[in-house]
């Protein structure tokens, strides 16, 4: 049997058993990838290189279910594969993936593999969130929305809970909310979402792609294949590129999202109201109410192109327009994004630890007249340039940590050398507690303090949820 060949015609209902799996890294996605491959009956090999706690007990598990498992370094799969798993974690320039590349073994990420493990019968539709920043926020929007039309829905993917997990799961939902990242998408082809938006693009992940066209290539693959509507962001005339690009199922519409005046086809803003001219009958001179600002929370510019990217999937899916409006009332925000930190003097403190990218941080800047930002860490090959261009003037100082803070502290320098700016040296989560301190020598009474590092944690903290853990942490100390 031609393996290479025939393993692309593998479905749920298929024979699994005359293949052989390699999954490398046993995180969420991992673990789930070598679960399921093991319930269908796939000759299954697992490595990771960790040897914590967490790895060990998966391990353990993944054994008892006659997976061969390896873990510490010199953990290896054998040669001889069909396919192998890889974690959205390594780059596709690893010598693992090359490797296995070069031996004409098929790579899949975890969302080719789910999408081949769905049960065909029941046709689960993916409604499918991408973009630099907002994905979390836009998902859990839109999962919101569409449990207030009575749908059992789950946001599932990049958001933490494994799609693999969720397709594979006998009482699964009837539509998913599919939070897509960057990384999880170099391997996967056949996948083919309802619906599916872009919200935006901005430099990220460029150290993980190798160049930022790399990167915004691989984001507009979330387009491909598909069904319904592919949604772009008006604002952001990269992302309608993209859908121009893709290859979609034939009868697909794009959709645009605007936080201006909505053309034809198009969600929009009339005020304080978010309209729909895209799906209802007389859009050629109606638009649809299904919300106002009221009902947005937290109330940012972002948030509302974020309700308006959600509200497009849900109505693509024909959810009732009443239901967005309920859906984002009973919206809670996932954690560590614009949230208060606490208050000290009249200095109000954000955390907004979520921003791990300069494109993120500068739309957090740019809700607040008067900051101290609190910036650093990971730059992933990033320029901060444009951002302290642009928003140097809302900064009272600069206080910035991190192994990569030389970055920012030379922007600052060659772009605007009036802003204080300090370097705190301490590598370890304790240093935001002289964060606080710092941030107080500057902040008058009604300024923020905000922190939106614009890179990524992990340098210092385990991650991002961590950071601003610490930070909240640190304002309640210092505060008292």
């Amino acid at each position: 049997m031609d393996h290479a060949v025939s393993v692309e015609t593998l479905r749920r209902s298929s024979d699994w058993s005359a293949y052989r799996f390699g999954v490398v890294g046993l995180g969420v996605a991992g673990f789930a990838c070598a679960d399921a491959l093991s319930q269908v009956g796939a000759q299954t090999w697992a490595i990771d290189a960790s040897t914590d706690q967490s790895v060990t007990e998966k391990a353990t598990l993944l054994e008892m279910l006659d997976v061969h498992v390896q873990t510490g370094a010199a953990a290896a799969l054998p040669t001889e594969l069909d396919v192998l798993v890889v974690s959205p974690g390594l780059r596709p320039s690893h010598p693992i993936i090359t490797d296995a590349q070069a031996r004409g073994i098929v790579v899949w990420g975890e969302l080719e593999l789910a999408w081949r493990l769905r049960d065909e019968q029941r046709n689960v539709p993916w409604l499918a969130v991408t973009g630099t920043n907002g994905k979390t926020t836009t998902t859990l929007m839109l999962e919101s929305i569409l449990r207030a039309d009575g749908r059992h829905a789950v946001a599932a993917g990049n958001i933490g809970n494994s799609v693999v997990h969720t397709v594979m799961d006998p009482d699964g939902p009837d539509v998913i909310a599919l939070e897509v990242g960057a990384p999880q998408m170099p391997f996967t082809s056949s996948m083919s979402p309802y619906a599916s938006v872009c919200l935006n693009i901005a430099e990220d992940h460029v150290d993980h792609f190798g160049s930022f066209d790399a990167y915004v290539q691989t984001k507009g693959r979330t387009y491909q294949n598909t069904q319904v509507a592919a949604v772009y962001n008006v604002q952001d005339p990269a992302t309608e590129r993209l859908v121009e690009q893709a290859d979609v199922v034939e009868g697909c519409r794009a959709i645009g999202f605007t936080l201006g005046t909505p053309g034809l086809s198009m969600l929009g803003v009339v005020e304080d109201v978010l309209v729909d001219r895209a799906f209802i009958d007389n859009r050629a001179s109606h638009a649809q109410e299904l919300a106002t600002f009221d009902d947005i929370h937290p109330f940012a510019a972002h948030n509302v192109a974020n309700a308006l990217a959600a509200a497009a999937l849900a109505r693509a899916y024909g959810v009732q327009p009443s239901a967005v409006r309920d859906g984002l009332r009973t919206f809670e925000p996932a954690g560590h994004r614009i949230a208060p930190a606490g208050e000290i003097n009249g200095v109000r403190f954000i955390d907004d630890s979520k921003a791990t990218n300069t494109h993120a941080a500068e739309t957090s800047l740019a809700s607040y007249e008067h900051v101290v930002w609190i910036a650093g860490g990971q730059a992933k090959g990033q320029s901060f340039d444009g951002l302290v261009g642009t928003m140097a003037k809302r900064m009272r100082a600069a206080i910035l940590l991190g192994e990569d803070r030389h970055i920012i502290r030379d922007a600052f320098a060659r772009l605007a050398p009036h802003v204080p700016v300090v370097e705190i040296a301490d590598s370890t989560p304790d240093a935001l507690d002289d964060v606080v301190r710092e941030s107080l020598r500057f902040a008058q009474s009604g300024d923020v303090v905000l922190l939106a590092p614009g890179c990524a944690s992990w340098d210092m903290f385990r991650n991002y949820g961590h950071r601003g853990d610490r930070f909240v942490e640190a304002v309640r100390k210092i505060g008292g």
